[in-house]
């Protein structure tokens, strides 16, 4: 008996499920595919820095506070000597109106060596605790060292 040859699907049109993810691509923001593409790499790799930094950002771009929170607390698990992963923590914490959690987070981080003290001035993820006298005096007290 004779078997029948088999195709390869090579130069052919793409499957409509292939169609639909291309189409899904196609019409995804910029922010909502890296938010995926993210997603999939800590998925496999749970503990890569470099990625779950931008994977917080992200998050926070997108107003998923409490999501971005999780990155920003996992990153300082992971370096907990990094000013910088102290200074975003203190940030999400401040996005979601955590002021004490704030507050103390950021006083770490300024303990660790974070000493952006201009960027801390401007930098709108601080909107909710930059009126507490707590901020204030952190920002007296390490600024003129």
């Amino acid at each position: 008996m004779a078997s029948q040859s088999k195709h390869s699907n090579e130069g052919s049109e793409p499957t409509s499920s292939t169609s639909g993810t291309l189409a899904r691509l196609a019409e995804q923001s910029q922010l909502d595919f890296e938010l995926d593409f993210y997603s999939g790499i800590l998925e496999r790799h749970p503990c890569y820095i470099d990625v779950l930094r931008a994977q917080g950002n992200n998050l926070t771009l997108k107003g998923r506070y409490p999501e971005g929170l999780q990155v920003d607390k996992r990153l300082v698990q992971l370096r907990p000597t990094d000013p910088l992963a102290h200074y975003n923590l203190a940030c999400s914490f401040a996005l979601l109106k955590r002021t004490d959690h704030a507050i103390k987070t950021l006083r770490r981080a300024i303990e660790l060596g974070y000493r952006d003290f201009r960027y801390m001035r401007e930098d709108r993820d601080l909107d909710s605790v930059r009126q507490d006298p707590r901020f204030r005096q952190l920002l007296r007290e390490y600024e003129n060292r």
